[in-house]
């Protein structure tokens, strides 16, 4: 009588969500890792936009020291 067709589950499966959940931490890391290569650029290009953006020189420098993972 019922003429649909069966339906998945609406449950995305664990795996999937942990593949996104990695996904995301790497584009995490990846724009770290951009933004401190640029912000590492910027002194040496305009200094004065160090300022502009509201750091000092030496936030500067504890912001490229970090490794990519650190917030």
């Amino acid at each position: 009588m019922n003429d649909m067709p069966p339906t998945r589950s609406s449950k995305v499966p664990l795996k999937d969500t942990r593949l996104a959940s990695l996904r995301n931490i790497i584009a995490v890391w990846d724009a770290r890792i951009r933004f401190r290569r640029r912000l590492e650029q910027k002194p040496k290009d305009s200094p004065h936009l160090i300022a502009d953006i509201g750091l000092t020189k030496r936030q500067v420098a504890a912001e490229i020291v970090k490794r990519f993972w650190q917030a």
